[in-house]
């Protein structure tokens, strides 16, 4: 019998989710047997709309980890952690273990034996707060950082892709904020869903690794689901129209997978995978909120109510970048301006309290997908040195990491590739 079974021998009651699953061939309701938890295979990363607004779950196998090319969610919960432990098998006996817990609270179930009716003299296995909820699409992305190759003998296995970013102009980092041995990206449509699931690996990996710094992030500030309504940031524009779509396979090839001989070709473990860049850039909202409407509209080269690029009507009117400012930041980020340097976006927003001084510590997280860092945001991020909107920004919080390829069944575990011998 299999765990799916099992769990529909224990819960056979109507109510539970009925499984969704879907191909080339459309929708199709799935059996009982599926474990009462809804679940969406994913197909060129894409998800049917309906399913979501229920609730569903994304299908954690794969061959790339869901969180990249998977449609946005609304809410964020970004931690990066320090491995504490020097011994190599324990370290990866609590990455099989992540694993395991991610696959269950992904489907939308307690992670082990769940929160009640354990011993009642022993921690449960799941801390509760999750119980009645739907998976909310819940996703979970790991990334390993270059700090994590100079232990357990990994530096020859460090990619030459996982650089270490140099120093922008303007920049501002916060050591407390930047870095991590690795990283977890929860992505959900349900806020305590997404800190259900980093609570509970951190509660996992208690004496093996600790939280060196956390991110909550709301109102997705990118999509990557094509003709859908382009979010808006904090300074009420409309951000990345021509964010890679999860249904473009060709531009994910081409930008975002490390998964030809020459993208992996020091490092063969990193086929299906791709590299993160994380930044956590701080906004001026007071001064943003005392600028013309002309001047707002300028710094970007679009206007702010439809979002249509300068002299354009539309939103998605192929820009005419000459007709822009020259340090506008559509100009100066477009791939036309980049040598084709093409990233995908599925960045948040956040607002954590005040500063101080009475002043909102407010602004846009920044996550950033691409094969290969020194060909994208590296080179994007130079190019931006001139751009008008660095009177309003900041960055103050940076960091890398290479995200390995998908797990890819049952038997699988995140990181595999890297940490076994056979591999």
């Amino acid at each position: 019998m299999t765990d799916a079974t099992k769990d529909a021998a224990k819960d056979p009651a109507p109510s539970r989710r009925a499984l969704i699953g879907w191909g080339g061939a459309g929708l199709a309701l799935g059996a009982a047997a599926a474990g009462g938890a809804v679940a969406m295979t994913r197909t060129g990363d894409d998800i049917e709309p309906t399913a979501a607004e229920a609730g569903a779950a994304v299908e954690f196998h794969g061959t790339h980890q869901a969180g990249i090319a998977t449609p946005v969610q609304d809410r964020l919960h970004f931690a990066a952690f320090d491995v504490t432990t020097e011994d190599r098998a324990e370290f990866v006996q609590m990455l099989k273990d992540w694993t395991a817990a991610a696959r269950r609270m992904t489907a939308g179930k307690a992670v082990g034996e769940g929160a009640y009716g354990g011993l009642a003299e022993a921690p449960p296995d799941d801390t509760g707060e999750a119980l009645g909820l739907k998976p909310s699409r819940l996703t979970l992305t790991i990334g390993f950082g270059p700090s994590l190759f100079e232990k357990f003998d990994l530096a020859d296995r460090r990619p030459e892709a996982l650089v270490d970013l140099p120093q922008f102009a303007g920049d501002n980092l916060d050591k407390n904020r930047s870095g991590g041995d690795l990283c977890v990206q929860a992505c959900a449509d349900d806020p305590q869903v997404a800190v259900h699931a980093i609570r509970n690996l951190a509660r996992i990996g208690f004496g093996k690794v600790v939280i060196r710094w956390s991110q909550l992030g709301f109102g997705k500030t990118s999509s990557t689901t094509p003709d859908a309504q382009t979010p808006r940031n904090l300074m009420g524009f409309k951000d990345g129209t021509r964010n890679i779509a999860g249904t473009e396979t060709d531009r994910l090839k081409k930008f975002v997978w490390a998964d030809s001989a020459k993208d992996a070709k020091d490092a063969p473990w990193m086929h299906g995978g791709s590299y993160l860049v994380a930044r956590r850039i701080r906004m001026h909202i007071e001064t943003w909120d005392r600028t013309s409407l002309q001047e707002q509209e300028d710094v970007f080269g679009r206007d702010k109510g439809e979002g249509a690029p300068v002299g354009k009507a539309k939103e998605r009117d192929k820009p005419f970048l000459p007709a822009m400012k020259p340090d506008a930041h559509v100009r100066l980020a477009h791939p036309d301006s980049n040598h084709g340097a093409t990233i995908l976006r599925r960045g948040y927003s956040f607002t954590d309290g005040t500063d101080g001084l009475g002043r909102l510590d407010a602004g846009l997280f920044f996550l950033a997908y691409q094969k290969d860092v020194r060909e994208g945001f590296i080179r994007i991020q130079r190019h931006l040195s001139t751009d008008a909107l660095n009177e309003y920004i900041q960055h103050v919080g940076s960091a890398i990491f290479a995200v390995p390829p998908g797990v890819r069944d049952q038997d699988d575990w995140w990181g595999s590739t890297l940490f076994s011998k056979e591999a």
